[in-house]
């Protein structure tokens, strides 16, 4: 992308898929067509309007840039194209984390001109004022599948089966081992009921995953909850839209992208109450709430949809009006430029 044509950079210096990564991914498209915007870093889709990380250093100076960072390394990054090189960068950074931050964060947050949380519980843990913007989604992208049997077909899945999910990292955190219990207790009686899991395993989580697989294996159920690894970008959606309920188990949270975009496919999601999940989920209607680490409540809200194929098609249309009506990218998108154009008047 040509240097002269960028307002705003949205650095992405990960290059596995994380939610940061899914966010820049989404966010970007949708905010180039109100504001000149590049990403830079690994990973990234090739057409993503993009700019190599190696011509940061030597951006033109005729103007004032907003560097939009999500992580420390991001924050970091921006700091030496500042004072070393001696770009004009006015200096942003979204925060999604649900905890205290360490002393070199907070001071790294002190550097930003602009402070930014994806949820009202974030900003409590930051010592500056922020801005809330809440993630969306692009309904776009993310609808349901009218032919939802050729889709299944097409993947392999059964046509017939009541079919659960859970999307990201297999890790404790992400409390994969609950849905694993719950899924003990409720398949056996079900046999109807299949569950996909997508995410990466990483070494440290080897050991985790193959306890899981073991006690899946023990109990006759391994070709009933399988474990798909990573996937490509591409196929999250596809995997979404076969989907009859999704399952969000984590034992804490940034924000928490997977259920608006299970809800925006038009699935309902059982979730624990942990980072935004509480405003993104309307109990009862596009889904329903459970405290973290419960295993029992957990179980008991899965059998609450899965024995009620009625209550599953009732929540299909409610859960995706809800994505469209509060949670459309199209608002976070808005947001963003707003404070993108506000740093930018403010450095002329």
């Amino acid at each position: 992308m040509n240097p002269a044509e960028i307002d705003v950079i949205a650095p992405n210096l990960k290059r596995r898929l994380s939610g940061v990564t899914a966010t820049i991914v989404r966010l970007v498209p949708v905010q180039a067509r109100m504001i000149g915007i590049a990403a830079t870093g690994p990973g990234l889709p090739a057409d993503l309007p993009h700019i190599a990380l190696w011509r940061l250093p030597w951006l033109p100076r005729d103007r004032w840039r907003v560097w939009h960072a999500r992580r420390n390394t991001e924050m970091v990054l921006g700091l030496v194209l500042r004072r070393v090189f001696r770009r004009k960068l006015r200096l942003m950074f979204t925060s999604a984390a649900q905890r205290h931050h360490r002393s070199f964060t907070r001071w790294l947050i002190r550097q930003q001109e602009a402070l930014v949380t994806t949820s009202p519980a974030a900003a409590g843990y930051l010592e500056r004022p922020a801005r809330v913007v809440m993630h969306g989604v692009d309904t776009a992208v993310f609808t349901p599948e009218p032919d939802r049997a050729g889709l299944r077909r097409a993947i392999g899945w059964p046509e017939d089966a009541v079919l659960l999910g859970c999307f990201g990292r297999i890790r404790a955190q992400k409390g994969v081992d609950l849905l694993i219990e719950a899924a003990l207790r409720l398949l056996p009686a079900r046999p109807n009921v299949q569950i996909i899991l997508t995410g990466r395993i990483t070494p440290d989580n080897h050991a985790f995953h193959a306890d899981l697989a073991a006690r899946l294996a023990a109990a006759g159920l391994a070709e009933r909850v399988r474990f798909l690894g990573e996937l490509p970008w591409s196929d999250l959606v596809r995997h979404y839209q076969t989907l009859d309920l999704f399952i969000a188990p984590a034992r804490w949270e940034g924000f928490g992208l997977t259920p608006l975009e299970a809800m925006a496919c038009g699935v309902p999601v059982v979730a624990t109450r942990v980072g935004a999940f509480e405003s993104l989920i309307v109990e009862g209607v596009t889904g329903s709430l459970v405290a973290p680490g419960d295993a029992d409540a957990l179980t008991e809200a899965i059998r609450g949809w899965i024995d009620a194929p009625d209550r599953i098609m009732r929540a299909r249309e409610a859960a995706r009006a809800h994505v469209l009506n509060a949670h459309a990218i199209a608002t976070e998108a808005e947001a963003l430029v707003a404070i993108y154009r506000s740093l930018l008047e403010r450095a002329q």
